[in-house]
C-alpha cells in the first residue's frame, strides 16, 4: 500500500540503513514531504473535517493541491506580520483543518509552538514568551470549546504577541485581528524558506500542565524523519483513511498519526473539534468506519476501552488496525479489541523530545503482548543499569534484562529551549534518556515494563505498578485502572490503586482486592486499597494523569496516619495537592504529635495555623 519502504522485520530495517538515511528521507522538512504528495495525488483528500457527525455534505474537504497552495500562503502572511525565522507562531486550537495549515506555515515562516488551548492562561502565556511568539493563532468563537475567552484578553494584556488571528470561528470573533482561512485569500505563496533541515522548526511543550514552561525542541529532520519512520511501520499510502483525533499539540496528532500519513498520500480524517472527545463520532464508530473507508483509527489506550463497549454494527472491511500508545498498553484491553472487531492492535513508545517516537509494533508484524515494537531505523534503543537512581550509560544490560530505556538517532532533537533542564534527559553521545524501565529482547523488541519515577518502593522493594494495573483490568467490571504509591511513615509506600467501573457494571473494594490477590504472586505488590471513582483523571488526550492520583493517594497516606494517633478530622484542615500539602492544626501539641506521625512519610507538606 505505501510508497516508501515497508517495515515488517528487523531484516527490512538493515536492508533500509544499507540504502542510506538520505534515500529513506526523500524530503528533509515537513512541508517538503507535503508538497512531494501534492505533486503525486493533487487531487486526493488531504484533510476531511467533519462538521456534523452523519452529515457527510458538511464534511470539510481539502486536497493536497489546496493544502500545500494554503500552508505556502499562510507562511507568507506570517512573514508579512512580522514574523522572522527565528520567531514563532502560537497556535492555541484544537486539531482542525486551519490548525494543520497554521501548523506547518509557521515552520516555513520561523518556528512553530503548538499549545494545548486548555491551559491556564498564566501557563499558556509562559509557554508563549519561552518560544518568542510574535503571533497567535486561536480557536474562534464556536459552540464546542470557549477557548478565545479565557487566552484571548490574558494575551492582549500581556502583550507578547503582535497579532492575534482566529481559525474556525462559527461567526465573526470580536476582538481578532482577523481570520486566517479569510486572509489567505489576499496572500501569494511564500516562497523564501530556509532548506536547512537542521534548522529548528518547532517547541513542543512537556512536562505536565504545572510548573515553569519546559519547551522540546525539534528540527525539520526530526520531523520528517518520524513522519517516514511511522508509514513504513504502519505501511500507509495514498489508499489510506487515517482517523486522527489527537491534538495537534501532541506529538501523536502531529507526526505519527498526522504527518506520517499526509507524507504518504493518505486522507486524514478529523472528527470535529472535540477530537475522539466527540462523544456522537464514538457512538457511531463503526458507521464512519464504513461511510469513510476507514482503514486505521490513532486513539490512547482510554480510546480502545470505550470502542470496546460499542458493538460492531456497519461493514468495517476497510479497517486495517488500530494504532495506539502514550500510555502502557494492557494485553487485556488489546486482546478484547482483536476478538470484539477483529482488527490488529499495534503499540508505539513515544517521547515529546524525539518528535513522538522510540519504537512502533509493525502492521505487517505480529503484536508481541507487552512488546511497543521495533526500533526504526537509523537508531539505537538499549536499556542500561542505574546506580543511586542515575542511568550509567557506559553499563548495557544484556538481553531481557531490564534497565532505563534510552535511545539515539535522528529522531532525537536537540534538547530543551532551557538548556539547564537537558542533564539528566539529554546526555553525552546523543542519548535520550527515556525514563521509563525496560528491555530489549534477543529479537529488537522493546518492552516497556514501567516508569522510573512510577515506580511504588516499599521499603526496598520496588513494584512496578502495571502488575498491578493488569490484575485488575482482567476483572469483567474494570474500564480503567491505576496504580500509585501511597505515602506511608513505615514501608515509605503502599501500592493503592484507583478502578472506574464499565457502563452499568458493579464491583466494591474488597471484591476487587479478592479478585486481584491470585493473579499477583508476591503478597508485598497486592494493593493496601482500591478506591473506585466514577472516572479517572485523564490528560486531553486521553492518558490517565497520575499525579492528581498521587495526591488523592497522599491525602489517604495522611488521614490515616493522623487517625492512628487518634487526631480527629475536625482537629485539623488538610489540603492536598501535586506539588504537596498543607496542613492547617490549631493546638500545638497537636501540631506537634501530627509532625511526628509523619516522619518517613515521602511527600513534601507543610504545617501552618490560620487563625
Amino acid at each position: 500500500m505505501s510508497n516508501t519502504a515497508t517495515i515488517r522485520s528487523m531484516a527490512d530495517i538493515a536492508s533500509i540503513e544499507r540504502a542510506g538515511l538520505d534515500a529513506f528521507l526523500g524530503a528533509k522538512a515537513p512541508f517538503g514531504l507535503i508538497r512531494q504528495s501534492a505533486e503525486r495525488y493533487p487531487d486526493r483528500v488531504a484533510l476531511r473535517y467533519i462538521k456534523h457527525v452523519g452529515k457527510p455534505d458538511s464534511d470539510q474537504v481539502i486536497t493536497y493541491r489546496e493544502l500545500a497552495r494554503r500552508i505556502a500562503q499562510a507562511a507568507s502572511l506570517f512573514r508579512r506580520l512580522g514574523v522572522a525565522p527565528k520567531d514563532s507562531v502560537a497556535i492555541l486550537a484544537p486539531h482542525v483543518p486551519s490548525s494543520q495549515i497554521a501548523l506547518w506555515a509557521a515552520q516555513l515562516a520561523g518556528r512553530a509552538c503548538p499549545i494545548n488551548p486548555m491551559l491556564r492562561p498564566d501557563h499558556a502565556l509562559a509557554l508563549i514568551k519561552a518560544a518568542g511568539a510574535k503571533v497567535a493563532v486561536v480557536l474562534g468563537k464556536n459552540d464546542d470549546i470557549n477557548v478565545w475567552d479565557a487566552i484571548v484578553p490574558a494575551l492582549r494584556e500581556s502583550g507578547l504577541v503582535t497579532h492575534i488571528l482566529d481559525i474556525d470561528a462559527d461567526a465573526p470573533t470580536e476582538g481578532s485581528d482577523g481570520s486566517l482561512e479569510k486572509l489567505l485569500s489576499e496572500e501569494a505563496e511564500f516562497s523564501n524558506a530556509s532548506d536547512d533541515p537542521d534548522a529548528i522548526a518547532a517547541f513542543f511543550h512537556t512536562g505536565g500542565t504545572t510548573g515553569a514552561p519546559k519547551l522540546a525542541i525539534h528540527t525539520r529532520r526530526n520531523e520528517a524523519f518520524v513522519a517516514r519512520a511511522a508509514a513504513a511501520m504502519y505501511d500507509f499510502g495514498p489508499s489510506d483513511v487515517v482517523v486522527n483525533g489527537f491534538p495537534l499539540f501532541h506529538v501523536a496528532g502531529a507526526f505519527v498519526y498526522g504527518l506520517s500519513a499526509l507524507a504518504s498520500g493518505a486522507t486524514l480524517l478529523i472528527p470535529g473539534r472535540l477530537g475522539m472527545r466527540n462523544r456522537r463520532f464514538i457512538e457511531t464508530i463503526w458507521k464512519n468506519v464504513e461511510a469513510y473507508r476507514v482503514t486505521a483509527i490513532g486513539g490512547v489506550p482510554t480510546v480502545i476501552s470505550a470502542l470496546n463497549e460499542i458493538k460492531v454494527d456497519a461493514d468495517i472491511s476497510s479497517l486495517r488496525m488500530m494504532l495506539t500508545g502514550g500510555s502502557p498498553l494492557p494485553t487485556e484491553l488489546a486482546d478484547a479489541f482483536e476478538k470484539a472487531v477483529n482488527k490488529p492492535v499495534r503499540n508505539i513508545l513515544g517521547m515529546t523530545e524525539c518528535a513522538g517516537v522510540v519504537t512502533i509494533e509493525p502492521f505487517h508484524a505480529p503484536r508481541t503482548p507487552g512488546s511497543t515494537g521495533l526500533r526504526l531505523p537509523f537508531t539505537e534503543v538499549a536499556a542500561f543499569r542505574s546506580v543511586a537512581g542515575d542511568v550509567d550509560l557506559a553499563a548495557r544490560c544484556t538481553a531481557n534484562e531490564t534497565g532505563i530505556l534510552a535511545l539515539r538517532g535522528p529522531n532525537v532533537g536537540p534538547g530543551y529551549s532551557d538548556q539547564s533542564r537537558n542533564p539528566g534527559t539529554f546526555e553525552a553521545g546523543g542519548w535520550l534518556v527515556s525514563g521509563d524501565l525496560g528491555h530489549v529482547d534477543t529479537e529488537g523488541r522493546v518492552f516497556v515494563t514501567g516508569r522510573a519515577k512510577d515506580v511504588i518502593i516499599r521499603g526496598a522493594h520496588n513494584i512496578d505498578p502495571v502488575i498491578i494495573e493488569d490484575a485488575l483490568l482482567q476483572h469483567p467490571s474494570v474500564a480503567m485502572a491505576a496504580a500509585v504509591g501511597q505515602p506511608d511513615p513505615y514501608a515509605g509506600e503502599l501500592p493503592v490503586a484507583f478502578v472506574a467501573l464499565k457502563a452499568g457494571a458493579e464491583a466494591d473494594e474488597d471484591e476487587l482486592r479478592a479478585f486481584v490477590e491470585p493473579l499477583v504472586a508476591e503478597p508485598a505488590i497486592h494493593p493496601k486499597h482500591v478506591a473506585i471513582l466514577r472516572e479517572l483523571p485523564l490528560t486531553p488526550v486521553g492518558k490517565i494523569y497520575k499525579p492528581a492520583l498521587r495526591a488523592l493517594a497522599a491525602k489517604r497516606g495522611i488521614e490515616e496516619a493522623f487517625a492512628k494517633i487518634r487526631i480527629a478530622p475536625s482537629d485539623y484542615r488538610l489540603n492536598v495537592g501535586e506539588d504537596g500539602a498543607t496542613i492547617d492544626i490549631a493546638d500545638p501539641a497537636i501540631r506537634e504529635a501530627a509532625r511526628k506521625s509523619l516522619q518517613g512519610m515521602p511527600i513534601r507538606y507543610t504545617f501552618t495555623h490560620k487563625p
